[in-house]
């Protein structure tokens, strides 16, 4: 592992962030004058790494690139069942407990924040990278899913991870493969209706990932909250010895639910997502409070047509009734 002593200069979002990374740099803020924080990143030995924005992923640039400078790797990879068992049985024998964090890559903060809350549970966090697809229809984004395992594995690695579990598809589904996790009731309504293909495809991987490791528990987000309850029914019913555990949604500070695919947004439906996030929050509030929903639904139409209305001269599919 890369240790050198951090100072900071920061705001404490980049500190936190920066203070867990194997790698650490010295860290001085730029003049600038149109406050998109831009860093200057110094390194002792390598000097200058920057510079980044505060949004660019500025833990995942520092540590992927002092670890390509020093020809390192900041987590150990593992990508057969059989190896991921060995890995996991050694931990088992020094006395280690497992978490399991599931995810498809193109991390974020929101996935961060799981392995975080695994380790404060378990001793020794796995996290798998596997873009499945089995859970995207023929005309979805299969193809263009942000792929970028080097820099996955090492933001991992700088929230305290301990083994990354990357398999191939012919791992996962190698040929002759013609099982399918099929979770009735839950799966068939809201998203399950609008995409039908999906929780059959999630509920497959999903098993399959947990009969692999056999973790003592495995963490997932609120943000995908049917998804959640798909897994929780599936365990169950299939008597999977894991304890299922739920994660707060991370949040943009717009309130915004951080997401693999944000960065696919147009930049009319990024300012339009964080009001829909209002919206439902104040409408939610006014009927656990007794109140009609009228109110705030009005007023929520009344903020996305004013969204709508300042992007007039550029042309959009969105509308609402």
């Amino acid at each position: 592992m890369i240790c050198r002593k951090l100072s900071f200069g920061v705001d404490p979002v980049l500190r936190s962030s920066l203070a867990s990374t194997s790698a650490c740099p010295r860290v001085s803020r730029t003049n600038n004058t149109d406050n998109t924080n831009i860093l200057l990143l110094i390194d002792e030995k390598y000097g200058v790494l920057g510079p980044y924005t505060r949004n660019s992923g500025v833990y995942r640039c520092v540590a992927s690139k002092i670890a390509a400078l020093e020809g390192k790797a900041l987590l150990p990879v593992v990508r057969t069942v059989a190896d991921l068992r060995a890995a996991i049985a050694a931990a088992r024998r020094g006395g280690k407990t497992i978490g399991l964090v599931p995810t498809m890559g193109a991390l974020h903060e929101g996935h961060l924040s799981l392995v975080r809350a695994a380790k404060q549970r378990c001793s020794h966090v796995v996290a798998t990278l596997f873009v499945n697809p089995k859970q995207f229809a023929p005309h979805e984004d299969f193809e263009r899913y942000p792929r970028d395992e080097a820099g996955d594995a090492n933001m991992l690695a700088s929230a305290g991870c301990d083994l990354l579990y990357a398999p191939a598809r012919s791992v996962m589904y190698p040929d002759g493969f013609a099982t399918s996790v099929l979770v009735s009731s839950v799966s068939t309504m809201l998203e399950g209706q609008m995409r039908p293909h999906f929780f059959g495809g999630v509920a497959t991987v999903v098993t399959k990932l947990l009969l692999q490791a056999l973790p003592d528990s495995a963490f997932f987000g609120e943000k995908d909250y049917q998804q959640l309850l798909v897994i929780k029914q599936l365990t169950r019913d299939l008597d999977i010895p894991v304890e299922i555990i739920g994660c707060a949604t991370v949040r943009e500070h717009d309130g915004l639910a951080m997401s693999s695919r944000n960065r696919f947004l147009s930049e009319i439906e990024r300012r339009l997502a964080p009001r829909l996030y209002q919206a439902l929050s104040e409408t939610a509030h006014a009927i656990a409070s007794g109140r009609c929903a009228a109110e705030p639904l009005q007023a929520a139409h009344a903020a996305l047509s004013e969204v709508l209305m300042s992007d007039s001269d550029k042309p959009s599919e969105l509308a609402f009734a």
